[in-house]
């Protein structure tokens, strides 16, 4: 059954809207047997468990990975080295501290800078009053590529809050000229799609259900 739903949600998303199979806490064989698919990104949340996961798979060489749990300090310089994309910047000093050591390393991630509508003590994030206060320092960061906004509906909200909250950052992306919104996920993927999501962060709609232990950014 798995790969009839793989296909499913490779083939159904329409022109704009880019599918991220979060692979973490699943197996390197499962993400090579989605990529043979046409699956090209992957999303990992643990820096210790996705370096040997892109080792086994250098083979493909198209993949491209996404890091989207929370960024310890300490773990900035292996995500830089592993990863092309990080969807969870939180702060101007993660950003800034990613800056810096993208330079030493001589790469350039492209950036998402995680955005908090909601009051949620389960989730950080910019508020948007103090990301539009910062824009100036942040576009002036050298070797990152500011290309969107990520958010998170609060657990308790319903698809009538979720939607509007996924406009609200949708239309904070457009203000700052930003392409990308990173926001849906396997239980409200749709109304992403519907407000101008073009990042969906899809974990157990695509391998099934995971390991309770991980608490992270999407699921």
């Amino acid at each position: 059954m798995l790969p009839d739903r793989w296909r499913h949600f490779i083939n159904c998303l329409p022109k704009g809207v880019n599918l991220l199979a979060v692979s973490k806490g699943h197996p390197s064989s499962s993400i090579r047997c989605l990529a043979e698919l046409g699956q090209i990104d992957f999303g990992e949340s643990r820096l210790q468990e996705a370096i040997p996961k892109v080792e086994e798979l250098k083979d493909l060489s198209f993949l491209r990975w996404h890091f989207i749990g929370h960024l310890q300090k300490n773990k900035v310089r292996g995500v830089v080295q592993t990863f092309q994309v990080i969807h969870s910047v939180n702060s101007f000093a993660l950003a800034e501290r990613i800056s810096r050591i993208a330079v030493e390393e001589e790469r350039c991630p492209q950036v998402m800078l995680q955005v908090k509508f909601l009051e949620d003590p389960n989730k950080g994030g910019f508020a948007p009053d103090q990301l539009s206060e910062l824009w100036p320092r942040l576009i002036d960061l050298p070797n990152v590529r500011l290309t969107g906004l990520m958010t998170m509906a609060p657990k308790n909200l319903d698809l009538i809050q979720t939607r509007t909250l996924f406009k609200n950052c949708r239309e904070f992306a457009n203000q700052l000229d930003l392409p990308d919104c990173s926001m849906g996920m396997s239980q409200d993927w749709q109304v992403g799609v519907e407000v101008g999501a073009t990042w969906l962060r899809l974990g157990s709609a695509l391998f099934g259900a995971r390991p309770d232990n991980l608490n992270l950014l999407t699921d």
